[in-house]
């Protein structure tokens, strides 16, 4: 009996938790409509679309904007930096540090996705060097934070990945650790860690894996959530994640295909509600 007693205050807290993390996602989500933060993203050339569409969807405003000459004017009117090397370059590399270190100087967050991490020394470099410049929040995929965590090379497939985020856990909480930022890694089931708690985020539907630039979009996703309640990026972050996959599984009730889920992925977070977010978040910590 007392075993049976146990097991039931036990589900009761895994309720009561869900619940509190469903209500945070939703004060989030409405924030963001509010105040229509300002997203500066400096991103690739493949996700402009989607991300800024993404942005535009739940009530942000995306600036693409990456010229180095126009970065000192106009980043310090942002609420947040996204910033993504998915089509790096050595001139695009430039204007994401100076980005990144006037974002620092001036207390704004910035979030960093370090795509495709470990496959070129380039490239690892190039993200590691932006990591010593303090990001609020780093979103990858498992094999994209394990290259980080390691900073070693391969294990990398381009931007797919070939690790599991559950198989990345410890990865992202000595990324935390050694970096300060909260560690996102998308998967199966999403993990934001700040090197200390776990966080799990169960939404989404596999489709959205053949959707280019889903990745890269939910990770503008977070920068504005994280812009509109910079003091608690953990529940931002684990938040956007969320509200991204809740809108897949939404969007893939009518969807004949990629395609189509990508259009009605835009129109689910357009459209997402209170109710809907009750109904279908699913966010529990995992330590």
């Amino acid at each position: 009996m007392e075993k049976t007693e146990q097991n039931q205050e036990k589900n009761y807290n895994q309720q009561t938790q869900s619940q509190e993390w469903s209500e945070k996602t939703n004060d989030i989500l409405s924030k963001v409509r509010q105040k229509t933060p300002l997203i500066q993203c400096i991103t690739n050339y493949v996700s402009m679309d989607l991300a800024a569409n993404t942005l535009l969807a739940v009530g942000a405003s995306p600036a693409m904007l990456h010229a180095l000459e126009e970065i000192p004017d106009f980043t310090p009117q942002i609420d947040a930096l996204y910033i993504n090397v998915g089509t790096l370059s050595s001139t695009v590399l430039q204007a994401m540090k100076v980005a990144a270190e006037l974002a620092v100087d001036l207390g704004k967050p910035w979030i960093f996705d370090p795509v495709a991490a470990g496959c070129s020394g380039f490239r690892l470099r190039a993200c590691l060097d932006l990591l010593l410049l303090k990001p609020t929040v780093v979103r990858g995929n498992g094999s994209e934070i394990i290259a980080l965590s390691r900073a070693s090379l391969g294990d990398t497939k381009g931007a797919d990945s070939v690790h599991e985020s559950m198989d990345a856990i410890e990865a992202a909480k000595s990324l935390a650790q050694a970096t300060g930022a909260i560690v996102a890694v998308t998967g199966a089931v999403d993990i934001v860690t700040d090197g200390k708690q776990v966080i799990g985020a169960n939404n989404g539907v596999q489709m959205m894996q053949k959707i280019t630039a889903t990745g890269c979009s939910v990770t503008a996703l977070i920068a504005a959530f994280v812009a509109v309640d910079p003091t608690h990026p953990i529940e931002a972050a684990a938040a956007a994640l969320s509200v991204f996959g809740i809108a897949g599984e939404l969007g893939m009730k009518d969807a004949k295909g990629p395609a189509s889920l990508r259009v009605n992925l835009i129109d689910s977070l357009h459209g997402l509600d209170q109710v809907s977010i009750l109904q279908h978040a699913k966010i529990t910590p995992l330590s």
